[in-house]
């Protein structure tokens, strides 16, 4: 209890937490490790391996101290991430190099700590773990050749090393099973080994000098001499004598044969990252590092695959080093140990690493989600990234930079190098090179000297060097060591710079969109999930084009939303430090961004950094490259040591304790460990010499120990290490992250309860991604009614609709057991098609498919329906394309819901394809996410539409005419040429004697205009239409083009041709048109009661000229608004022109208000027959070259009016004195002719007998008002359907 007491006052600020030693338990005895076995049968195919090659459990033996009070120790966890496989046993026939490895575990708080472990092979001298090894080799010999004799002789020579790592399959190649060999074991003639661990737990991640220490303490084990002092002396020195070197410092300490240095980066310098990133840039290439990168930013399931573990840490921390100033926020376990295994069910975004036993392929390994899976094998370096990878912003130009950078270090680009990690164990026996090094490094040399050192260096150089000592190192091989530690720093300095500088120019100016809506902490807490902190819309809106697609889909992780809280809640606490970093270098670049003000982004510069010599050369390219001043601190802090630690001393140990025993590592005292013994100088320092200068402190240059100040920085900033964490964990109770220590929990109820998190936690998903779309689309539909402002991009609805299909996929994909292809969801819909026995061929010719979409399409399809079309759609989909082409089909159809309950009832199938854990068998969550997602029917998605665009779509057009003459149909040969977002059907002529159509063609996308037309042949080739319906038979969306008027020549205006303008209905059908839809309806073909209006001119029925002007403000105001909008959320143009409600129709009411009776022209009144009267008048005026008292002069706007008029008469097309007018109005708009064609029509002469005294034709005030409203839409540039101009050539 004491021991704990006195560890926990200063645990915070030392350099070490935990000394722990991992192997094997000589009382308890071997334990076989049943989930390593039982994952190992299954990735080697059940072959029964020699028990030396098999897995067993290992224990921790000693941790010290027992306990500390902010990071609490984890036996399990550590037990097994120092030995990810258990205990591993070998011969003097086997290879018995130590490894290292390293680990990272995180506790409750949030907090990380770092493991780094040596493992060495130490003989067993436990006659008891000798007896069962050979017991247990018996036995499997006995089977092993029963189990040969009984099947073919080539069985017997199969591998016995396929659950070895790299250095096992070295030393067993080519070599069987028999004995005397590699993979036997006779006590008579072998030597027994096994491994054992040495740990160092640290706060931070010193890699280099905790590799550096442990190899010194191996090495002095199994040196033939004893180490200068007792190992515990040596333990207990870096465990509670050697602090945190302050930030921007340096510390020097020492090991068991030599000196170490660590240095810690300063504040405005970026987090300590002591990972080799060139390593990792070596083993995969610029090119899959971007791509992992890109895959990490997007929260995708990332799985690092590699024989070495070593290896997985440094992708893992190096990937991690470059999100800088973002955090990942979901699972993170670099390397994953075989017992936990059952993490890879888990339905979350993770970074996870397992190792490659030899032997064993990518196919062999059973992964249940692999629809948003990045696989990076690292050994084969290569990465299978998902499908519809978006480009990281300016990827081509980033990849550019980095293999710059990369060559100016030595290293190719492309990747594929295998390096070696340097060795940096330094064993100086002379005292003279020991001190020679320390004086160099603190300053302590003159020039004379400095010279004749650098001379001394040179010569070594050239001559190769030689051995000081036997077993002691050249003096060139020690400053090769020391130029390639800075070399490494530099080269990861400089590579997180280019990263750091593309994310400080893509949000350089995010603060203007972070919303501040809560008044309090508190409030803001308790109403966080409904409430939006980043106005993603604006943000985006500004972005380049190139960037959107990414942009869109990193604004919805949860990394981006943690780091816009931060941002948040800084106005009531301190902000966290990486994004106080990020703040200030923002701030530090707009002083002298001044290019443009206006821009919400900054523009990123490239900066290029020389390396020469020991000394860093900056081409400066922007300001930016201030900030690789870094590199000079980086060389400082490394070459000469700010602060030097207490040396290792005598301990007060018992006699015979910590006596040397060459090759065993000893069995340390633990009352010496278990407490830091009371010493005044415990974090006493070698301070730098005086010729060292620094403007911003003054170093004492006798004093030989902190002063108080310096102590009192580095308590402080050991405090402050912690102090953000301490907050986070007090006000983000409302983040459900799961917890690694109950991640690392193997026992029965802990790992239930995971996955029992894993299912609250995507019931939670669901909600919170349903209940986004809802009030995004809503508040898009609150737009299209005039309320509110946009909010949502297409992208925007695009990239939330590609989440739901991720959660899906995750949802399905948890706890599967059996799987086909890498598509959780679409196998499961290809198991139940072929337990339903409704399993189709996977393609059908075009007339099949038509008389299976007719018959099958006109009800509610069976959930197997939608397979069958989606496997008929392309071959070059893959099973997760197919899957989501299922999921955006059954959305817009409004029965996802629908149809996945009806997946989920074969209780049968279910229990077959997944373990008891899995969230599709709980059953009330399951309830509870299926009705979260059937609120997504209150709403139109044409997700489907819109994305698949290439596919090939059954339509139904429908004829309705008038009831009560509906049989002059039968004498009339109509054709239609339906029209939409994506292109036109082509004239289709509609069968003799039928009202309806069935074709296919390419998809059209969302429907806009209808051609109807006649060819005027028949007995009576006239009818009255009221209106068209088109099915579209896969989405099941009608779409209603009213007509409501006569087609046909001698009734109506004569029109054999119609352009109708379509409105989507339900899919559920026109009798229930509204019902389910949110989404207001779009404007129509004016119907015939408002032609009815139009054509009945009494007195008392016109309408009043207030009303028509304020009809014609709003139809111009709409075309004004459809072009401020963003381009992925225009609506038809087409509609708010022609529709009702739109431009030609307001000016046709503007025009026919105080027309005089109908007796001037035949017997209805059309506003065409006026236009055509005043051209003839313009013209007949022109010819006797006398106006009759008009005031415009012959000029442009009267040709350009007669020459629109006179080509839209000779028009082929018999379109109607409607449809002319029409055409008339839309071509005006277009050339920014209409506001001129005004005021010469309201000038004519044929005007003042043609209009009443009040009409508005004959108010000036009102032509005038009217034609500068139209005058503003002159800065737009309209493009007109095909639909409404074909021929007409103008």
């Amino acid at each position: 209890m004491n021991g704990t007491a006195a560890a926990t006052g200063a645990a915070s600020c030392r350099f070490a937490h935990y000394f722990v030693v991992c192997g094997v338990d000589t009382e308890t005895g071997l334990e076989p490790d049943d989930l390593a076995e039982k994952k190992r049968k299954t990735e080697c195919e059940g072959f029964e391996q020699s028990p030396i090659r098999r897995s067993f459990k290992s224990k921790v033996l000693v941790h010290y101290p027992e306990n500390t009070d902010r990071n609490p120790f984890n036996k399990d966890a550590v037990n097994m991430l120092c030995m990810p496989r258990g205990l591993a046993f070998r011969t003097q026939a086997d290879s018995l190099e130590p490894q290292f490895h390293s680990f990272t575990i995180a506790s409750d708080d949030g907090t990380r700590s770092y493991g780094f472990v040596h493992t060495f092979y130490e003989e067993v001298t436990s006659a008891q773990i000798t007896t069962a090894m050979q017991t247990l080799f018996q036995m499997h010999h006995v089977e092993h050749h029963s189990s040969s004799s009984a099947s073919s002789p080539s069985s017997s020579s199969s591998s016995s090393a396929s659950s070895l790592d790299e250095s096992d399959a070295e030393s067993l190649a080519g070599v069987s099973g028999c004995l005397g060999c590699a993979g036997s074991f006779d006590p008579a003639r072998d030597t027994l080994y096994v491994s054992k661990a040495l740990c160092l737990l640290t706060p931070l991640p010193f890699l280099q000098a905790a590799r550096q220490f442990l190899s010194q303490l191996h090495q002095a084990v199994t040196s033939h001499t004893a180490p200068p002092l007792p190992l515990e002396s040596y333990i207990h020195n870096i465990l509670y004598e050697v602090p945190l070197p302050p930030p921007g410092r340096s510390l020097r300490f020492h090991g068991v044969q030599g000196p170490i240095m660590c240095q810690r980066p300063g504040p405005d310098e970026l987090p300590l990252g002591d990972y080799p990133l060139g390593e990792a840039f070596s083993l995969l290439g610029v090119d899959n590092m971007v791509q992992l990168l890109t895959c990490v930013l997007l929260e995708m399931q990332v799985l690092l695959y590699s024989q070495d573990y070593q290896r997985l840490m440094t992708v893992a921390e190096g990937i991690n080093t470059l999100l800088f100033p973002f955090q990942w926020q979901h699972i993170y376990l670099p390397i994953l140990p075989a017992p936990l295994h059952h993490l890879l069910d888990a339905p979350v975004p993770f970074l996870m690493g397992i190792q490659r036993r030899d032997g064993t392929q990518r196919s062999s390994l059973h992964l249940p989600h692999e629809a948003n899976l990045c696989f990076v094998d690292i050994d084969n370096h290569c990465v299978e990234a998902p499908e519809d990878l978006p480009l990281f912003p300016d990827q081509t130009e980033l990849i550019q930079e980095l293999s710059e950078v990369l060559l100016r270090f030595g290293l190719p680009p492309q990747g594929g190098v295998m390096t070696k990690p340097v060795t940096t164990s330094p064993c100086l026996s002379s005292l003279v090179l020991e001190d020679l090094m320390e004086d160099r490094r603190n300053g302590n040399l003159g020039g004379e000297e400095l010279a004749v050192l650098e001379r001394l260096q040179a010569l070594a150089r050239r001559c190769g060097g030689r051995k000081l000592s036997d077993g002691g190192k050249t003096l060139g091989r020690v400053f090769e060591e020391e130029e390639e530690e800075l070399r490494s720093a530099k080269m990861n300095m400089q590579l997180r710079e280019v990263f750091a500088g593309r994310f400080a120019a893509m949000f350089g100016r995010y603060e203007e969109f972070v919303i501040h809506s809560a008044p309090d902490l508190d409030s803001w807490l308790s109403n966080r999930e409904g409430t939006f902190s980043f106005d993603k819309g604006s943000f985006l809106s500004v972005q380049p084009v190139t960037h959107l697609h990414f942009m869109s889909r990193f604004l919805e992780t949860a990394m981006f939303s943690s780091f816009v809280d931060g941002k948040v809640i800084s106005r009531w606490a301190d902000r966290e430090p990486l994004q106080q970093l990020f703040d200030s270098r923002l701030v530090r670049e707009r002083l002298y961004d001044t290019d443009d003000e206006d821009s919400r982004n900054c523009r990123y510069r490239k900066c290029t950094v020389l390396f020469e010599s020991g000394t860093v050369k900056i081409k400066a390219q922007s300001v930016l490259c201030c900030l690789c001043c870094a590199a000079q601190a980086i060389e400082r802090r490394l070459l000469k040591a700010d602060h030097t630690a207490i040396h290792p001393h005598l301990l007060d140990m018992r006699i015979g304790q910590g006596r040397h025993q060459q090759g065993y590592f000893p069995k340390l005292q633990a009352d010496v460990l278990a407490q830091g013994q009371n010493t005044n100088n415990r974090w006493s320092g070698r301070v730098t010499a005086s010729r060292r200068t620094d403007p911003k402190r003054s170093t004492p240059t006798e004093s030989s120990t902190l002063d108080n100040e310096q102590r009192q920085s580095l308590k402080g900033a050991c405090d402050s290490f912690f102090s953000f964490w301490l907050i986070q964990q007090k006000h983000t109770f409302w983040r459900k992250n799961l917890r690694q220590s109950k991640l690392l929990d193997l026992s029965p109820v802990a790992v239930t309860q995971t996955h029992r998190d894993f299912v609250d936690g995507l019931l939670r998903e669901c909600r919170l991604k349903t209940k986004r779309m809802l009030m995004e689309r809503m508040g898009k539909e609150s737009l299209e009614l005039g309320q509110g402002e946009a909010n949502i991009t297409g992208l925007q609805e695009n990239t939330l609709i590609h989440g739901l299909c991720d959660l899906l996929e995750r949802t399905w994909g948890h706890c599967l057991q059996l799987k086909q292809g890498k598509s959780a969801l679409w196998s499961h819909l290809l198991h139940y098609q072929a337990t339903e026995g409704k399993m189709e061929a996977p393609a059908e010719s075009p007339v099949q498919c038509e008389a299976t979409m007719r018959k099958d399409f006109r009800t509610c399809e069976p959930v197997c329906c939608p397979p069958r079309f989606v496997q008929t759609m392309s071959e070059s989909l893959s099973e997760v394309g197919r899957a989501r082409a299922w999921i955006h089909l059954a959305l817009e159809k409004k029965m996802l819901s629908q149809h996945l309950k009806e997946l989920l009832t074969n209780q049968e199938l279910l229990r077959q394809l997944y373990k008891p854990h899995a969230f599709l068998l709980c059953e009330e969550e399951r309830e509870q996410f299926l009705f979260h997602l059937l609120s997504l029917n209150t709403v139109d998605y044409l997700c489907f539409t819109r994305v698949f665009t290439s596919i090939s779509i059954p339509y139904r057009v429908v004829i309705m005419p008038m009831k009560k003459l509906s049989i002059a149909m039968a004498t009339v040969n109509p054709w239609v040429c339906v029209s939409g977002e994506l292109g036109d059907s082509g004239v289709r002529q509609i069968p003799k004697n039928t009202q309806e159509i069935f074709f296919q063609c390419k998809n059209l996308g969302r429907l806009s205009t209808l051609q109807l037309g006649q060819e005027n042949s028949g007995l009576l080739a006239k009818c009255l239409i009221d209106s068209v319906m088109v099915y579209n038979e896969i989405t099941g969306h009608t779409y209603r083009f009213p007509c409501g008027r006569w087609l046909g020549k001698g009734v109506g205006d004569g029109s054999l041709e119609r352009v109708l303008i379509g409105q989507l209905v339900s899919p559920g059908g026109e009798e229930d048109a509204g019902r389910w839809s949110g989404t207001p309806p779009e404007l129509a073909s004016p119907s015939q009661s408002v032609r009815t209006v139009l054509g009945s001119l009494g007195g008392r029925s016109r309408m009043m000229s207030v009303e028509v002007q304020e009809e014609m403000r709003e139809a111009a105001n709409n075309l004004v608004k459809h072009f401020h909008k963003p381009e992925q959320e225009r609506g038809n143009l087409t509609v708010l022109l022609c529709g009702e409600g739109g431009l030609v129709l307001s000016l046709e009411k503007f025009l026919l208000h105080g027309m005089k009776s109908s007796r001037l022209f035949q017997r209805n009144v059309f506003v065409w027959d006026f236009v055509e009267k005043a051209v003839v008048s313009m013209e007949t005026a022109d010819q006797m070259g006398d106006l009759r008292g008009s005031t415009e002069p012959k000029g442009l706007p009267c040709d350009s009016l007669c020459h629109y008029v006179n080509a839209i008469n000779a028009s082929p097309r018999n379109i109607g004195k409607e449809g002319k007018f029409q055409l008339l109005v839309c071509l005006g708009i277009r050339d920014r002719l209409l506001s001129q064609w005004l005021p010469l029509l309201a000038d004519c002469p044929l005007s003042a007998r043609t209009f009443e005294e009040g009409a508005l034709l004959r108010d000036r005030a009102a032509v005038q008002s009217l034609s500068r409203i139209l005058h503003t839409l002159h800065e737009f540039t309209i493009t007109l359907e095909t639909a409404l101009v074909k021929g007409v050539d103008l």
